[in-house]
């Protein structure tokens, strides 16, 4: 279980953001205890930062809350306090969310930690992220996406493989490439497992809190995880991809 007690080694500039608007964290998400289905979490030495992938179906007394967030914590390298903790909050209604769907399809998946002599380069990872976060605004990010097979797109709770070799992320990818920019991205990357986790803005999708993280095997992406808070009974099928 989880729920935000006590912290420590706070930072005099400390601050919460949640769905890309700044609160008082005593009335955020994390000031709940929840049962945690799934937790997933990627270290930046280079950023001192983390990203934390919670997918969660009941909180702690037992009572059905389902949620998938995205949470990235940042430290001052001088002191490791804690300055932000920056994540995205999604529920019923947000974009393709059905929590226990996700949660399965995330615990099939291998995220193990890559050998060190099969890395990819931090620039690789970011570079990859950067391309499929692009395609919206730019036609030729297309291209110059490092896609893989088997490759496989959480979009929401909506699968596009199957566990098989030939499973692909491009179904779906936008074919409207002159929309609003993914802007204000904040990263956090591993190179260990291979993963980058950006929170950004969908501009196209009405300014939607979004977060993409991204796994790279051998230099080719292999897994992509979505968190958008666009209301999928709202969003036209055009824009999907996500």
């Amino acid at each position: 279980m989880s729920q935000v007690g006590n912290l420590e080694n706070i930072a005099d500039n400390f601050t919460y953001v949640e769905n890309n608007k700044t609160r008082e964290i005593t009335s955020g998400i994390f000031f709940n205890a929840f049962v945690i289905d799934h937790r997933h979490t990627i270290a930046d030495t280079v950023e001192c930062a983390t990203y934390t992938e919670l997918i969660i179906t009941r909180n702690a007394s037992g009572a059905s809350t389902p949620h998938v967030i995205g949470t990235q914590i940042r430290h001052n390298p001088t002191d490791m306090s804690c300055y932000l903790i920056d994540l995205i909050v999604s529920g019923p209604g947000s974009w393709l969310f059905n929590a226990s769907q996700t949660l399965y399809w995330a615990r099939r998946e291998n995220w193990s930690v890559i050998s060190e002599s099969k890395r990819d380069k931090r620039e690789t990872i970011k570079a990859a992220a950067d391309a499929y976060l692009d395609m919206w605004s730019n036609k030729s990010a297309i291209n110059a996406v490092p896609w893989g097979t088997p490759c496989a797109r959480l979009e929401g709770s909506v699968y596009t493989g199957n566990g098989g070799p030939n499973d692909s992320c491009k179904p779906g990818i936008p074919t409207n490439n002159s929309q609003a920019p993914n802007s204000h991205r904040r990263y956090v990357i591993d190179e260990s497992y291979g993963s980058i986790d950006v929170l950004c803005i969908f501009e196209h999708l009405a300014n939607a809190p979004d977060s993409h993280e991204f796994r790279l095997e051998n230099g080719k992406l292999r897994y992509i995880h979505t968190i958008t808070l666009a209301d999928s009974n709202v969003v036209r099928p055009e824009l999907s991809g996500i």
